[in-house]
């Protein structure tokens, strides 16, 4: 089992690498992280590096740069959370996100033994190296905690830099963004190029669906920038966009099928 810790008092990790230690000997410590910034960054890194997702993120709550629920909001957590904090006010929320336990610090052995035991109750896995999928109730119980969740805002501008100045971009102005020697940019409906500060994967969790595609890893689109789709070979798209993009626009293989249903939307 692949393990993550969230966690910025040295002391408390030190505390929870022990008791995993003999609590469960199988688990192995994938990284450690002391605030939100670092942990998303590990997140990405390790999913672009192709490393399995840790099994579980042990997530401490309040971190030096804010409250970690600000990590679901940045990018997708595809492991079981187990949170651990000094407060007990936080449950309710706990519980809205992927977090099957919610343990009190200092973290007791018989709490930690008790969050184990229910991780692999719940994935029906009996202390074996690798986890089986989540079973169906426990996958609904999710979904349905999703739906309670309010509707996602998503990005409505970004705020840019032209020139000396700052200037504020509606995404409806917004025709495409694309990453250039690994910096992030957009072009609006015009042909202007803008620096956006964040990554890919980022970008992709704040836009609308409906209005932006992923069609590869350095490329989303919208529909008023896709003038032309033509076969292309392996089974994939070629797109002409516009304003022109100086660079082949192909939709990857994998995304063939969902990006014709979203042309089509």
């Amino acid at each position: 089992m692949n393990i993550l810790i969230v966690e910025d008092e040295k002391l408390a990790v030190r505390k929870l690498t022990k008791l995993l230690e003999e609590t469960a000997p199988e688990f192995v410590i994938k990284g450690i992280t002391p605030s939100i910034e670092a942990t998303v960054e590990w997140i990405l890194e390790n999913r672009k590096s192709g490393n399995a997702e840790p099994d579980i993120i042990f997530l401490d709550i309040e971190l030096a740069d804010g409250q970690s629920f600000e990590i679901f909001n940045r990018v997708e957590i595809r492991s079981t959370v187990i949170f651990t904090t000094s407060y007990d006010e936080y449950a309710l929320q706990a519980f809205k996100v992927n977090s099957i336990d919610y343990l009190l610090k200092p973290v007791q052995q018989e709490d930690l033994q008790r969050s184990i035991k229910k991780f692999y109750d719940l994935t029906g896995s009996q202390r074996k190296s690798e986890v089986p999928a989540l079973p169906a109730n426990l996958e609904n119980i999710l979904k349905n905690l999703q739906l309670q969740q309010p509707a996602t805002d998503y990005r409505k501008r970004f705020l840019v830099k032209q020139g000396a100045r700052m200037l504020s971009v509606e995404i409806s102005e917004i025709a495409y963004f694309f990453i250039d020697d690994g910096v992030s940019f957009f072009k609006n409906l015009q042909g202007q190029k803008f620096v956006v500060d964040y990554r890919m994967d980022e970008m992709e969790l704040f836009l609308d669906p409906d209005r932006f595609f992923r069609i590869n890893r350095g490329l989303i689109v919208t529909h008023q920038s896709v003038t032309q789709i033509q076969p292309y070979y392996n089974n994939r798209l070629a797109l002409t966009l516009k304003p022109a993009f100086d660079k082949e626009s192909i939709v990857s293989r994998e995304k063939t099928n969902d990006f014709k249903k979203w042309m089509g939307k």
